[in-house]
């Protein structure tokens, strides 16, 4: 059988704003405003072909379908849960897929987005961990899960369900695939593409402080750091990236990431784990971590605090705390005058809740196969 040839033609979804303009300018050699038109037609109406697109003249869709094609993820499949949550299982390429979820809640709805095949960070309590590395996923992969949403959502008739809200909380480390990340953040916020406000999109970080400065550097998003222990020893063990960058050296470049944005606030995402980090010790640890970051910034409440109980996985060794133990840990942080709301778990019915993405990846790390054995060997089914 004869192979057939990749497309050489230029996936529109992996450009924002101001590439598509260099594109209709420096390839088709048109006019920069006509990139405006296209950006509505793919982000606004979800039009993915050129003859479609009626505000076009005939001589420039022959040209775009010569050059050019709008290329969206494939969903393999669909699940919604109980709760209104709607998980997305999207193909990448060969035996990799990743997973989009949809959370709608009161007045927001919130899309937490994947920035890459598997995760090349080992994260302990995290099941997409488990499933080891491919790759980074393009421009055009991380805003498909976007287009793909919306299209979703733009078909069901509840005003209630829209999207508000984009996380870069899925599968992987978004600042390890730092360009197209970028590229695709300033497609959601763009008014030609999906209109979200600066302090609407989230970017999720296990730590890599270079990358934080670099972000600072070019992008008004918020920020979230997943900390999830007050001190180095405890963190190294649960977030092995703690190892080369410490919790201070972490401290710092929050700090100087909210001095950028002029004291805008960071998010410290705890995820309390039963007799591992849900002790009051560990809550104290936390109130002065806390306290130090306010002070730096001198602002009131500079750090925010979201607590996020364990959602379990097969095979994980780690355990949800009791209700009593999470709020306990809550109301001592509330007696320190800290806001610390307990996010409630969403979707865990379809394996779509905080820290249980796992889609399909061919993994490069040897991590999947290295878990998998510890499963075999524990007596659990590893096709679980």
């Amino acid at each position: 059988m004869t192979e057939v040839a990749a497309s050489t033609k230029r996936n529109l979804l992996d450009l924002d704003r101001e590439g598509l303009e260099r594109f209709f300018a420096d390839t088709l050699g048109e006019k920069r405003f006509r990139a405006h038109q296209v950006m509505k037609w793919i982000h606004h109406r979800h039009v993915t072909g050129f003859e479609q697109m009626t505000d076009l003249g005939k001589a420039l869709r022959a040209k775009l379908e010569a050059n050019a094609e709008i290329r969206v993820p494939q969903v393999q499949f669909e699940k919604p849960s109980a709760d209104g949550t709607h998980k997305w299982l999207l193909a990448m390429d060969g035996s990799n897929a990743i997973e989009t979820v949809y959370i709608p809640d009161k007045g927001r709805g919130t899309l937490c987005v994947s920035s890459q095949v598997g995760c090349a960070l080992n994260c302990q309590f995290c099941s997409t961990a488990t499933q080891g590395f491919n790759r980074n996923l393009s421009t055009a992969e991380i805003i498909g899960q976007v287009w793909v949403a919306a299209r979703h959502l733009g078909n069901v008739p509840h005003k209630q369900r829209k999207l508000t809200n984009v996380v870069m909380m899925g599968m992987g480390e978004p600042l390890m695939n730092f360009d197209n990340v970028v590229r695709a953040m300033s497609v959601m916020r763009d008014d030609l593409g999906y209109g979200l406000a600066n302090k609407r999109v989230t970017l999720s970080t296990a730590g890599l402080v270079p990358m934080i400065d670099r972000l600072g550097e070019v992008s008004d998003v918020s920020l979230a750091v997943s900390l999830h222990a007050p001190d180095d020893e405890l963190r190294s063990e649960l977030v092995p990236l703690n190892r080369k960058y410490p919790i201070g050296e972490l401290m710092e470049s929050c700090v100087r990431y909210a001095q950028r944005k002029r004291g805008a606030s960071v998010t410290f995402e705890y995820t309390l784990m039963k007799d591992v980090n849900d002790q009051p010790q560990h809550a104290l640890g936390l109130i002065r971590l806390m306290r130090d970051f306010d002070n730096r910034l001198q602002m009131k409440d500079a750090a925010k605090v979201n607590l996020i109980p364990f959602n379990p996985f097969p095979g994980t060794r780690f355990e949800r705390p009791d209700d009593a133990a999470i709020r306990r840990f809550q109301k001592l942080l509330n007696e320190a005058g800290r806001i610390a709301p307990v996010r409630r778990t969403r979707g865990d019915d379809i394996d779509a809740a905080c820290g249980q993405l796992k889609g399909q990846v061919m993994d490069r790390t040897r991590r999947q196969a290295e878990f998998r054995k510890r499963l075999q060997a524990g007596g659990v089914d590893a096709a679980a």
